[in-house]
């Protein structure tokens, strides 16, 4: 048995807008998500004040014509990692700069501490990177975090046509988000970046923001349908008192 559902005729006439309505709905969310997962960022899921975990950078390649062949991680030497190590990734070369502190910090040991990673470096193999349409992860571990609610990471990104982009610009509270932002580690209980607050739960890495995106469309779709249900009703009891 079938169901049809007939709609007074001057509401039946937005069979066409509705559609079309929610379709554009679709597009932008879709465009916002989309935008939000281009920046480079950085998550770790037990990362936390005062313990040793992975952090990873999560790399998109924005360029449509040329391949990312480096990346350069400034790690914080004003509260540093006293130890750190690369992932290896396959096809890339990894280099660990160390930097004098500005001050000596204690080890786990009680050791004295002069000098920490200050600079971590990744580079494309002859012909390799990440082509357009494409991202790459790369994965650090160390430790101690600082006693610190979050921890920022310039980043410079570099192209196989020689084009640098530098992802260093501080997000301000009240402010819109810059165009290329440092990407924020988070050493908060939730565990999420400074770019997508729910970073860590998502189940695959092109899945950034798309959650909030169909949150926000089923959000649009309901108030739709209630609205044209309302006008509906508001319809039927005009033609029941002109009819009385």
């Amino acid at each position: 048995m079938s169901l049809h559902l007939y709609l007074p005729r001057p509401l039946s006439r937005l069979g066409v807008v509705v559609p079309a309505a929610l379709v554009a709905c679709g597009v932008l969310l879709a465009a916002g998500a989309g935008s939000a997962s281009a920046h480079v960022s950085v998550s770790s899921a037990d990362a936390a004040p005062g313990g040793y975990g992975k952090v990873t950078f999560r790399v998109p390649n924005e360029s449509d014509a040329a391949s990312t062949v480096g990346l350069r991680i400034q790690v914080p030497t004003d509260t540093p990692l006293t130890s750190l190590r690369a992932q290896p990734v396959p096809g890339w070369t990894v280099t660990l700069t160390t930097a004098q502190l500005p001050a000596a910090v204690q080890d786990d040991d009680g050791g004295e501490v002069t000098s920490a990673v200050s600079v971590v470096e990744y580079r494309a193999d002859a012909g390799g990177g990440i082509a357009p349409g494409e991202f790459q992860e790369f994965a650090l571990s160390g430790g101690p975090f600082p006693d610190t609610d979050a921890l920022t990471f310039n980043v410079v990104q570099s192209y196989s046509d020689g084009s640098d982009t530098a992802w260093i610009e501080p997000a301000v509270a009240g402010q819109a988000e810059p165009e290329h932002p440092a990407p924020v580690l988070s050493l908060s209980a939730d565990g999420a970046d400074g770019h997508a607050a729910a970073t860590d739960a998502v189940s695959s890495p092109d899945d950034d923001g798309n959650g909030l995106a169909v949150a926000a469309l089923a959000v649009a779709v309901v108030g739709l349908v209630a609205g044209l249900a309302g006008l509906a009703l508001g319809l039927a009891a005009r033609r029941r008192t002109v009819s009385s």
